[in-house]
This record gives C-alpha cells, structure tokens and sequence, in this order.
C-alpha cells in the first residue's frame, strides 16, 4: 500500500461557479502542506497545533500574499473520514480561485486524488467495508427517498452484519470440522450430523434471501424502466408532463402528436423513481412516421419492467383499449382510467377484472397520483419492502452472494451423501472465500480498483 505514503487533494464539491465549495486534503503531510499555503487571521494559531474537529478561518497564501478568505476545517488521524490526517477547505466558489488553492496544494507536495481515492483509503484504514464503501456512492447518486434509504442502510453496515453472521457460522463449522479431523485423539466433540445440517440449511436459507433482494435493490436504486402506453389522444403526454412536473411531451388534440418516444426519470408522491417512456399512440396508421413511432412504442412496451396503460375512462373502451388490457394480464402493469374529471364511462369495472392493479385519475387535473404510487408499488411487490433491510446493490455482490450460496449447498448435499468431512469443508472453504471477498477482507488489488473506479474524484 505504497500510495497510502502520498498526500492527496481534490475538489469535494461539484465543479463550476457556487457560493461555497470545498477542498480536501488527506495523507501523512496534509497538515504541513497546508500549513506552508493558509495563514489563520487569529494570531498565534497555527495549523501544525490544529486539534481535530476544529475549525480555524485565515487566508490562503500565492507567493506569500494573502488571497481569498477561507475556512480550514481539521481532522486528526485515525478520527477522520480516511482514517489518516485531513484538512478540508471551504472557499468561495469561483473556479479561478479553487484552481489557484489546488495548484498551491500540488506545488508543495500534494498529488492529484484519483477516483474515489479518499473512500478507498478509508476501506484499506479500515473505517469501512467494501460494501460500505460501495454504499457510499450508492447514497450519492441516490435519486429518490427509497434508494437514500436503502444506501444508508448499507453505509451503515446493513449487509455487512448479515453476511458476517453467516460467515461466523460457516468458520465455527469450519474450525470445529478442521480440529476434529487434524486432532483424531483429543478429546474435541464430533459435529452431529443435525446440527451440522441445520446449521448448513440455516446460511442457505440466509443467503437465497439475500439473492431475492438485488431485484429490489436495483429497482430503488436505478428506478424501474416503465412505458406509458395507450391508444392517441388518451391522455398520456398530459401524464407524462404531470409527472415530469413540466412541459415535457407536446401536448394537442390532434392524434398522433407524439411519434417518438419521449423519456424522463420521474419520481412519484412516495419517492419511487420511474424511468419512464411516453410512447406513440398505438393505432393502425398510413402516416410512414407515425407508423414508425407505432414500432417502437411496441418495442418499448415489451423492454420495460412496468407498463401504464392509460385508457380514456369517460368514453366506451374501444377493441385495441380491450386488445391491450388483455395482453397485459401476465406482466407488471397498472391501468390508469384516466379523464375522470369528465365522467366515467362505465367500463372500470371490466378493467379491474383483467387487471388487479387499476386507477382512476385526472392528468389534466394533476388527481389521483397518491394512488397511482401505491398500486404501482404493489404491482412491483415492493409494498412491503423496507429499505433499511440487508440488501444486494450490485452485481459484485450478488456474484459473491451467489457463490457462497452454492458452495454451502454443495456442503450441504455433500453431507447429506454421507461425503467425508474433508469434502464438506472444502466447500465451506468455499463459500468463506467468497464472502470474505465480499466485504472486502480477503480482495485482490484489481477488485478493490474496480469497486472505486466509478467514484467520483472527491469522494
């Protein structure tokens, strides 16, 4: 861990022009790098004698001349974010006079941070785990209340305690079956196959939960792909601009306005985020370009985890409004009746029988939303999801998880054949390797540059 000898800095706030931005500094010489470029306006302070968890307001130096005003906050090692001494600066947020505190940060012996490098050197200090760190750039992006729930949760050690619950099991099995074996004469209790199995059955049935959970997970997270459909003139780019919460498809009486698709991330009354499409009006057309639109509003509708089928509650159902009910029985779908500020045409209760999730709402009215989240939730079986529960955010994990699944139930069936404890604890061996791979405790180099790649340079 060479690099951890290097200082580093970076901007920690989004580029461009702001009223407060902030740099951060984090390694062995962060305080006498900064101590060489900020001078404290009160006199007597110094920052080689800054505590932790102080602030200090001074100036920071170009060629001895004091420049803009800034404060230094300080954070002594191990009680720091990284777990190493780190100074964070907050300026005015001018892009010149950030460029001018990094440019002094670097002349006197910082370097560059690199993508997510403060949070990984956090990990390697062991302030988190590896999927605590991942969690951080999970509550970063979060765009909606459900996945800034979930993200915490698993900052906050969610998964973590889950899987080292199942690992502490799997290693007592491990250390027990290891003694017995190596140790024929001492006197060191044989595992009985009940207990053997019921243990075994135990951290399967833990982690098959776990699996079931990277659905979810990935719905809070990146929001469900969802295509408004529907025949012209329903009502589904007045939908469509209810949701975005501005003018975002054109909207006119005329049918066939919208000939391509128009999309937007969205994000209903109870945080749930859609990814949303609003598509041609389905209808047999001459028009060459509205025809194409047709094609891919089809070819959107089959893509997409969640369909809204809008149909004109006020007028009688028409053959493709039925056509398209009906296709939609076997897949994760809502019918919105929509236009219910002019009235109901009788047809709802046909609907609510091929379809268990229905609402009634005005688009135009901006009515009916709060039900169109829950029958949403519910036609997605997310109504009982809690995001603070343990939870898979990525494919990394759940390959991890998925591995050590199917080692455990390799020892299991291997138990169960009557096998040679040998046999069953190589696959135990197994599943350890994979879930300590997991949270990062036993990680190659090139995993743990992977896993901070997609960081963002100040975090």
């Amino acid at each position: 861990m060479e690099h951890l000898h290097t200082t580093i800095c970076a901007l920690a706030t989004p580029p461009g022009e702001g009223g407060i931005a902030t740099v951060r500094v984090s390694g062995p010489d962060a305080y006498g790098i900064v101590g060489k470029i900020f001078a404290p306006v009160r006199q007597g302070k110094s920052v080689a004698d800054a505590k932790g968890y102080t602030a200090m307001l001074g100036h920071y130096l170009l060629h001895g001349a004091e420049m803009d005003e800034c404060v230094a906050l300080f954070f002594r090692a191990p009680h720091s974010y990284t777990g190493e001494d780190v100074v964070e600066f907050s300026c005015h947020g001018g892009p010149w006079l950030l460029s001018r505190v990094l440019r002094l940060l670097l002349d006197h012996g910082a370097v560059p941070a690199q993508a997510g490098e403060f949070t990984k050197r956090a990990f390697l200090s062991g302030k988190m785990d590896l999927t605590q760190a991942e969690a951080v750039m999970d509550l970063i992006s979060a765009s909606g209340a459900d996945a800034s729930r979930a993200a915490m949760a698993a900052r906050e050690g969610a998964l973590s305690r889950k899987t080292q619950a199942v690992c502490a099991d799997l290693t007592l099995l491990a250390a027990h079956m290891s003694a017995w074996v190596d140790y024929p004469d001492d006197e060191i209790e044989e595992l009985t196959d009940t207990h053997l199995e019921e243990t075994l059955s135990r951290c399967a049935g833990e982690l098959r939960h776990l699996l079931s959970t990277f659905d979810t997970g990935k719905i809070l997270r990146e929001g469900i792909p969802t295509a408004i459909v529907g025949r012209p003139n329903v009502g589904k780019s007045t939908l469509m601009n209810l949701l975005a919460g501005y003018d975002r498809s054109i909207v006119t009486d005329i049918p066939g306005t919208t000939r391509d698709i128009v999309e937007e991330t969205v994000r209903l009354p109870g945080g749930l985020v859609l990814n949303i499409a609003d598509t041609a009006g389905l209808r047999t057309t001459d028009d060459p370009v509205e025809a194409i639109g047709v094609t891919r509003a089809r070819g959107k509708l089959e893509q997409s985890s969640l369909v809204l089928a809008v149909l004109d509650g006020s007028a009688p159902l028409s053959d493709e409004d039925r056509e398209l009910v009906l296709s939609l029985r076997e897949r994760p779908a809502v019918a919105i009746l929509n236009k219910s500020d002019l009235g109901q045409s009788g047809d709802e209760d046909w609907v609510r029988q091929q379809l268990t999730h229905c609402v009634t709402l005005s688009a135009r009215e901006g009515t009916g939303l709060a039900e169109l989240d829950t029958a949403v939730r519910e036609a997605l079986s997310l109504g009982a999801v809690d995001p603070s529960a343990p939870m898979l955010a990525n494919e990394r994990q759940r390959g991890c998880v998925r591995r050590a699944c199917s080692a455990v139930e390799e020892a299991l069936d291997a138990q169960r054949m009557g096998m040679t404890m040998d046999a069953v604890n190589i696959c135990i061996d197994e599943a350890l390797e994979a879930l300590l791979e997991l949270d990062g405790r036993q990680v190659t180099d090139a995993v743990v540059d992977e896993v901070f790649a997609n960081f963002c340079v100040g975090k």
